[in-house]
């Protein structure tokens, strides 16, 4: 089968992805890590996701958890002019105590078939070409493991987009992985050296600041600002998959808006 992307753009994209977030051995020594954040792998998420990638100095995306599958681990949302539809990642049958790591993407996934889809939803949208090709280069994962698959589509969008944030995955950290919660974010902070931990504002009601603060670590909460942008048929819907942002805005804009269109609190 011919590549899905020519060579240059993905082996570019690539290299930028592997040079950003494979050597957190460096970065450790050049600088000091201060603020993390901590999250479920998800599939193309929201803009809020690589705003908060952004926003600390290390990220870490759990590898080691429950899939869930009424979840947004392995699908999300795009829209046309008139309305929203789902894409998702066809998963093989597994069993419901496995990790988001042991499950694998069907037999029957075909990365061409999958384009389909963004194809006839944004074949007029101003930044399609360029975004059609990243989406090209995250088809040409080689892994089919849920969490490999996942794992290569943030650092592509990641180096698409101009965030260099390093990237750990949580099971590679030598902590006592059967800590749940609040507990397990902390142990993994203190493996980290951080001194701040930035969570999603959706968790407010499920860290406490003072708990945190008692165990040397400041805890900050992360708004995504709504960022209303034109698209086609003049219909805007609000916290779409990345690609909807890529799609209609250029790449510069977007960088800004991962950079600054958020409050911490």
């Amino acid at each position: 089968m011919p590549p899905l992307v020519a060579n240059s753009v993905c082996t570019v994209l690539r290299l930028v992805a592997q040079t950003n977030f494979n050597d957190l051995t460096r970065g450790r020594l050049e600088t000091d890590i201060v603020k993390i954040a901590i999250m479920q792998p998800y599939f193309l998420p929201y803009i809020g996701y690589f705003q908060l990638i952004g926003a600390v100095d290390v990220f870490v995306v759990y590898d080691n958890i429950k899939y869930t599958k009424k979840g947004w681990i392995n699908r999300n949302r795009i829209a046309d002019h008139v309305s929203e539809s789902i894409f998702s990642l066809p998963l093989k049958a597994g069993s419901d105590s496995l990790d988001v790591c042991e499950r694998e993407l069907a037999q029957t996934f075909v990365g061409n078939k999958f384009l389909q889809k963004f194809s006839g939803t944004y074949s007029a949208a101003p930044q399609y070409a360029a975004v059609y090709d990243l989406l090209k280069c995250i088809m040409q994962t080689d892994s089919r493991n849920l969490f490999e698959f996942i794992h290569a589509s943030l650092r592509l969008v990641c180096a698409y987009t101009g965030l260099t944030t390093p990237m750990v995955v949580s099971s590679s950290l030598p902590i006592d992985h059967t800590l749940k919660g609040k507990d397990k974010v902390l142990a993994l902070c203190k493996e980290l050296g951080a001194t701040q931990y930035i969570n999603p504002i959706g968790g407010v009601d499920l860290y406490d600041k003072a708990e945190f603060a008692a165990q040397g670590v400041e805890l900050g909460f992360l708004q995504a600002q709504e960022f209303v942008y034109p698209r086609l048929g003049g219909v805007f819907i609000p916290w779409l998959s990345i690609i909807d942002v890529l799609m209609f805005n250029a790449q510069d804009v977007v960088s800004n808006e991962l950079r600054h269109g958020y409050r911490i609190t």
